[in-house]
């Protein structure tokens, strides 16, 4: 390294690596230290350290802060941390100055040559140790960009995987860009005509992808190592700010399609496990700050499932936590989070839950993320909060919703009164804690569990190629196989399996929430049974684009049914229907086969409501057969001049399932006739 270092005292601010016009300030908490190092590398040679400078406790130490400024070092600097602290694991102390440590404010990481064994075995690892960056981010041009800010009630979210989506082989992409934000880029166009207006992508923090038994490959990345660095092996180059680069490439790009980017982020473990796990950053920084240890403190707790939890409201990790969001906000651009186990948030240090969980409170109140969408997977190993959720602003994954409508469709009984909650936004779950509707995020399927193809093709898990024997992955999926388990030929189970999909598709866009869409399901996607494939990064999660073509009528029916959801104002309302707070609110009325009867005995297996806006110059009726054969239905009384149009018929061939107002037949009967197991829709607008 040839140009000339400057080291000062620095400042206990801001935490992470700051770049002014004269280099670069360096700072880290850590309150037990006994002494810190900081390294620099060379990008063309990162193995060993070109310096390293040992801070002093009297000169660069403030509070628990240590800090250094660095004259002459700027945007790109490869860097990396060393600790030197007490090693007594019942005690909660777990320094090791041979391990090199992430800045837990790394804004991007090199990963070239991390090998992960190195960080658990005994010794020195500098030569594969994962080193971060110094980030300018006032050196990128957003040319004018911002969050898009689009309201819950005008959003249908499509759940993403950045590396599954173009890493197929017949994904189209250049091989350099598949897997990549790149690649994404270019597929934006299909996003676009498909319909959707956010994407949520699986976690694109840094994670580490050797975190997984069997030598498979944490595909999903549920394994955080750099809570504010784009994950690297989505660049589809290995200089870290050329990443950094691609990944607001991506999000710029999606935005001038109109299309927001949601994060699902992990605040609530981290890769580095438990006391068998790796020393990666945390851990050797202040292992009981950010972790919850049980009491002497050798073992981790584990609300998270997977090794450890992160202390989520002690004072430090709060703020690291506020300060990442506001990170990927100000300077990614971000326009929302889906927070992965979120109710470990509500914990406190010792892990009992907290009625007013501080660091919640504070993500809800934080100016910056004021119009930021925050969505809430409301549960974790030990506790279900669906429902019960902190504050006004959060929004929540329902699992409520997809239960029941799963349930209901492959037709169990006593299913018809929980129906009608989950239709109507769920106001036995949301309505007490004055949430407007569209807070509840209505979904059949997401990454965690069957695609929608498999959840009408298995009655059982498949998860051998995880190599668990089986053991892994949910066994209570409602799920049904329509009568043979895996792929069939037969015309009639096909033609079975294509209504019930598209009966859940239609019943998670009529109704009051906001509508999710699982990566494929569009077209069929498959994981072969597979309900766990968190470790699979082949073709059993890939996204085919060769079923584009093949199941171009699924596909075609899931654009029009998203249309339908969005240019339908019943579907936009911030209040429940028939709601007592806003004479505006749309009504909705009830029926069973019979007119304002609707059955709710436990055999019933179908369900009809009729929607009537403000002032009533539209409507819809609503048909729902979940039974085996054909039901007739009894309409609401119509008239020449509000003529009933067959707007939806889950039943129909593909040329007419869906069918705009315009172009529809009209209904010149009183009774509709609703084939087994499928969905129709009535449209009828005042003519004047």
């Amino acid at each position: 390294m040839s140009q000339k270092i400057v080291a000062s005292q620095g400042l206990s601010y801001p935490l992470g690596a700051t770049v002014s016009s004269k280099g670069t300030n360096f700072s880290l908490f850590s309150k037990h230290a006994s002494f810190i190092e900081l390294l620099l590398f060379d990008a063309n040679q990162p193995d060993k350290p070109t310096h390293t400078f040992r801070l002093s406790p009297r000169q660069n130490r403030t509070f628990y802060y240590w800090h250094i400024f660095l004259e002459g070092i700027g945007h790109g600097q490869l860097y990396a941390w060393r600790v030197q602290g007490p090693y007594v694991p019942e005690r909660g102390y777990r320094f090791d100055i041979n391990k090199l440590l992430i800045d837990p404010y790394a804004r991007a990481v090199q990963t070239n040559g991390y090998d992960r064994n190195t960080a658990i075995d005994a010794g020195d690892n500098t030569a594969t140790a994962i080193k971060s960056v110094v980030v300018d981010p006032s050196l990128y041009d957003w040319e004018g960009d911002q969050p898009l800010n689009h309201r819950f009630a005008k959003s249908v979210i499509y759940e993403l995987h950045v590396g599954g989506f173009t890493k197929h082989p017949n994904s189209g992409i250049k091989d350099e860009w598949k897997g990549t934000y790149r690649g994404l880029i270019e597929k934006i166009p299909y996003l676009k005509e498909l319909g959707v207006t956010a994407v949520e992508l699986l976690p694109v923090q840094q994670f580490d992808p050797y975190d997984v038994p069997n030598d498979l490959t944490n595909y999903w990345g549920y394994s955080p190592i750099a809570l504010f660095a784009p994950h690297s092996a989505y660049g589809s180059s290995s200089d870290p700010i050329e990443v950094l680069d691609e990944f607001r490439d991506m999000v710029k790009a999606l935005h001038k399609a109109g299309i927001e980017v949601i994060l699902d982020v992990v605040f609530n473990h981290t890769g580095e496990g438990n006391a068998e796990g790796p020393t990666l950053s945390f851990k050797g920084l202040e292992n009981r700050a950010y972790y919850m240890l049980s009491k002497p403190g050798y073992e981790y707790k584990n609300y998270s499932g997977t090794g450890n939890t992160l202390n989520a409201n002690h004072s430090v990790v709060r703020r690291m936590i506020r300060d990442c969001l506001r990170h990927w906000v100000s300077e990614m651009h971000i326009d929302g989070f889906r927070f992965d186990l979120a109710s470990v948030l509500s914990r406190n240090e010792e892990g009992i839950p907290l009625k007013n969980p501080p660091i919640l409170w504070e993500i809800e109140s934080d100016p910056v993320l004021a119009s930021t969408k925050l969505i809430a997977e409301a549960w974790d190993i030990q506790q279900y909060q669906l429902g019960s959720f902190i504050g006004d602003k959060w929004a929540e994954w329902n699992g409520a919703f997809r239960d029941d409508i799963r349930r209901f469709i492959k037709g169990d009984n006593d299913m018809v009164p929980p129906l009608i909650q989950r239709l109507n936004g769920s106001p036995d779950l949301f309505k007490g804690i004055m949430r407007n509707p569209n807070r509840s995020i209505n979904f059949i399927t997401c990454h965690d569990g069957f695609t929608l193809n498999d959840l009408v093709s298995y009655n059982e898990k498949h998860n051998w190629d995880n190599g668990e024997y089986n053991c892994d992955g949910h066994n209570d999926n409602q799920s049904w196989n329509c009568g043979v388990e895996g792929p069939s030929h037969d015309p009639a189970i096909e033609q079975l399996r294509i209504k019930q999909m598209k009966n859940m598709l239609t019943l998670t866009m009529i109704s009051q929430g906001t509508p999710m869409l699982l990566m494929g399901d569009e077209i069929r996607r498959t994981q072969l049974g597979n309900n766990n494939a968190y470790c699979q990064d082949n073709e059993i999660n890939w996204f085919d684009w060769a079923k584009v073509e093949e199941e171009k009528e699924m596909l075609e029916f899931v654009k029009k049914l998203i249309h339908f959801n969005l240019s339908t104002e019943f579907f936009q309302e911030d209040f429940f229907w028939n709601s007592p707070e806003s004479l505006g609110a749309s009504r909705c009325q009830l029926h069973g086969t019979n007119f304002a009867l609707p059955d709710l005995s436990s055999h019933s297996h179908s369900l009809a409501f009729t929607l009537k806006n403000k002032t009533y110059s539209k409507r819809l009726h609503i048909m729902i057969n979940a039974y085996w054969k054909p039901l007739e239905f009894q309409l609401p009384p119509s008239g020449k001049r509000w003529p009933w149009k067959k707007v939806i018929d889950t039943a129909a061939p593909a040329t007419e399932d869906i069918q705009s107002y315009k172009n529809a037949v009209p209904v010149n009967r009183n009774k509709q006739s609703v084939q087994s197991r499928s969905i129709v829709v009535l449209q009828a607008e005042r003519m004047v």
